[in-house]
């Protein structure tokens, strides 16, 4: 129910509209909901669409499925993984975000297997790192006071976390498996990223995010993918999808040859007929049933329950037979075509 107005607000309003005092254009302009557009960066246009950003969000999901039961595994504790965000940007906005103390793991992968291919980059947060490390060397997992990003790591820490990534890194082929047959290998760890290019600082990535929850600790893992290996395993599975589709002649002459071995049931019916339960008590030997059609009468000849032929009862090589004389499927298809052309 709408608000009524008491006479001494009526004539308040009617007052500032003399003075004008009220902007009633404004007023009515602000009630009306103003159009938002997206943004579209023209300098660096998205390379990938939303389904395919969508499909690589599938397949780590999977991954944190497995990986997560591999690090209970691994670290004897409960260990939640989940993705939060996969989007696309260029390298240089994940490049800059690292310091000079970080970490990264070098990946290849076997879809193309040229010597200057862009690697797969993983990165660990050093606090949850330090604690899964402290946890394999029989430790509690905790650490004490915050690890700072300053944080060097040792000759025997770095051995053990390029171990623990290559364990991390052979848990990705088993993601990519529904969608594409390609294997991952572990190459290095990279320990000041800041001094190497890795990949084209205009070149566009998609940043996949994945936060790790442990009793006693909490971190981030970061894995990029460079366009041109996703371009790859993109035109790969096009390629098959469209093979895929298109019927393969050598397959169709294997099913045929199957199919011509294989046995297959005929039933001749000569013809229905209802009896009653009283009647088969009293049947004997040398009994005869009337089927009430003339001895020339056709024959049905039934393939899977369905009827396909008529034939006629005879004699062939002193054996029952029956010869063919309609195809029922054949007429049953020319009648469709009839009917079709009518219409």
């Amino acid at each position: 129910m709408s608000e009524v107005l008491s006479q001494s607000q009526i004539d308040a309003l009617l007052s500032a509209a003399r003075n004008g005092e009220m902007d009633i254009s404004s007023s009515d302009k602000d009630k009306s909901e103003e159009k938002k557009y997206p943004k579209y960066d023209f300098y660096s246009p998205k390379k990938f669409t939303r389904d395919r950003l969508k499909m690589i969000n599938s397949v780590f999901e999977s991954y944190v499925r497995i990986l997560s039961s591999r690090l209970n595994a691994i670290l004897h504790m409960a260990c939640e993984l989940e993705v939060d965000s996969v989007e696309e940007q260029r390298y240089f906005e994940f490049s800059n975000a690292l310091s000079e103390r970080d970490v990264l793991t070098l990946v290849h992968d076997t879809i193309d297997n040229s010597v200057d291919k862009e690697p797969i980059l993983l990165h660990m947060t050093t606090g949850i790192m330090l604690s899964m490390i402290d946890r394999q060397l029989g430790g509690s997992g905790e650490i004490e006071g915050e690890i700072g990003s300053d944080y060097q790591y040792t000759d025997i820490e770095l051995r053990l976390y390029q171990d623990f990534m290559h364990k991390l890194t052979d848990c990705l082929a088993s993601a990519w498996k529904n969608y594409i047959d390609i294997d991952f290998k572990f190459q290095k760890v990279e320990v000041n990223p800041t001094l190497v290019q890795l990949i084209g600082m205009e070149e566009a990535v998609v940043i996949v995010g994945i936060t790790i929850q442990t009793p006693v600790s909490s971190g981030r893992f970061t894995i990029c993918l460079p366009g041109p290996m996703l371009s790859d395993v993109f035109g790969q599975m096009n390629r098959e999808t469209a093979s895929m589709r298109q019927p393969n002649k050598h397959d169709s002459e294997e099913i045929m040859t199957n199919l011509r071995g294989s046995d297959l049931e005929i039933v001749a019916e000569l013809q229905h007929i209802t009896l009653r339960l009283e009647d088969i008590y009293h049947l004997h030997v040398g009994d005869v049933i009337s089927l009430d059609q003339p001895k020339d009468s056709k024959v049905f000849l039934n393939i899977g329950g369905k009827r396909w032929f008529d034939g006629k009862m005879g004699v062939f090589q002193k054996n029952k037979a029956v010869q063919i004389d309609e195809t029922y499927v054949l007429s049953e298809l020319e009648n469709l075509q009839n009917e079709g052309e009518k219409q």
